[in-house]
């Protein structure tokens, strides 16, 4: 099988870098279609379609509502057709991002360009736009013809958001080693419909060893609203790395694990990169991994505020039926636990999912 490699056209990251979008899109568009929030065009739209005009641009705004469902990205699509943009941006989290990816991909390939307002997750680099029902269950994944052809980071924005949203992009981008390190032994075919290149592992490996060295750090000035050196170099390992490394480098059971948690309620309240943290443990339970590992990152997720125990993970009262089915969605045919090796079965799942909740209570109690 060949190797191969998806990223997008261009990223750009920088404090203030949204001042030089209309440079940025020169040539990738004349009218442009900005889906984004009520709150998040007070924020920062306005003065993103300011720039666009002011670079001989034209641009019609879209609400976002909330959800990326179809319901959603068709709305937008008709809305896009009637006003005859040639581009799309998606300016805000991945919900956002997704829903303009989508309605891009549906209308023949048009630009799409990504602008997060916070890193919670590795979305705005890759060609993969999940869709979801009104409840919040992932029901389709739309792949792409091409990734983003400009990924557009603003630090600045991004140091005065949520801190929660930031810790949660620091669990998404945790998964991308341990995730290609398994995919990349058992020979997978990624989403870039290969195998994992040198390039790609030696960028999921530098992820992990980002996160380590400055996510501490970041957050806490985050959590000050400050922007700093440590945030630039997170910013890069939850966007681009993370981004390019799960779907060039694969997903095993910790992305399956995070689907599966649809299916407790309680947990609906968590963050995507909240789930695929207490998936990641239950990915290294099933591993085996090593005593020395697994406290090295149980520490890590201590310390940047994500969930090592169910309780964290909104589970106040144990319902096994739950649980069951979640451990059940991990292991459907079409979910990437079997990436982590072959025979894994739901029961599996469930009992690494109960020892990861023990394994992280006796940390905490520590």
């Amino acid at each position: 099988m060949a190797i191969a490699l998806k990223a997008p056209g261009r990223y750009v990251q920088g404090y203030g870098e949204r001042k030089n979008l209309g440079r940025s899109v020169k040539k990738l568009g004349n009218k442009f279609y900005l889906i984004a929030s009520p709150g998040g065009k007070k924020r920062f739209g306005d003065e993103i379609i300011s720039n666009l005009e002011e670079s001989g641009k034209e641009v019609v705004f879209g609400e976002f509502h909330g959800e990326a469902t179809k319901a959603e990205v068709f709305a937008h699509m008709d809305k896009i057709k009637e006003t005859g943009c040639d581009a799309v941006i998606g300016m805000g989290g991945g919900k956002v991002i997704d829903t303009a990816k989508a309605c891009a991909e549906n209308l023949g390939g048009l630009t799409m360009i990504s602008i997060p307002t916070v890193a919670s997750n590795d979305a705005p680099c890759s060609g993969v736009a999940v869709l979801y029902n009104e409840q919040g269950v992932v029901v389709k994944a739309v792949m792409m013809r091409r990734n983003p052809d400009l990924v557009l980071v603003d630090t600045e924005i991004l140091s005065k958001a949520p801190a929660r949203q930031f810790s949660a992009g620091i669990g998404d981008a945790l998964a991308t080693w341990y995730e290609a390190r398994a995919c990349e032994k058992n020979g997978v075919k990624t989403m870039a419909r290969g195998t994992i290149t040198e390039t790609v592992s030696m960028m999921c490996k530098l992820c992990n060893d980002i996160l380590f060295k400055y996510s501490r750090e970041a957050l806490e000035g985050v959590k000050k609203g400050e922007h700093t050196e440590a945030l630039e170099k997170i910013a890069e390992a939850s966007i681009l790395l993370s981004g390019v490394g799960f779907e060039s480098g694969g997903l095993a059971a910790a992305h399956a694990i995070n689907d599966g948690f649809a299916q407790e309620p309680q947990c609906h309240g968590m963050l995507h990169g909240e789930k695929v943290a207490y998936g990641l443990l239950t990915q290294l339970v099933l591993e085996n991994a090593p005593e020395e590992e697994l406290n090295e990152v149980l520490s890590l997720l201590k310390d940047v505020d994500l969930p090592i125990t169910l309780e964290q993970m909104g589970i106040k009262e144990i319902n096994e039926e739950n649980l069951h089915k979640v451990a059940e969605m991990a292991v459907v045919p079409t979910q990437s636990t079997k990436n982590l090796r072959e025979g894994i079965t739901a029961d599996d799942v469930y009992a690494a999912i109960m020892k990861a909740d023990e394994i992280g209570r006796a940390f905490m109690a520590k």
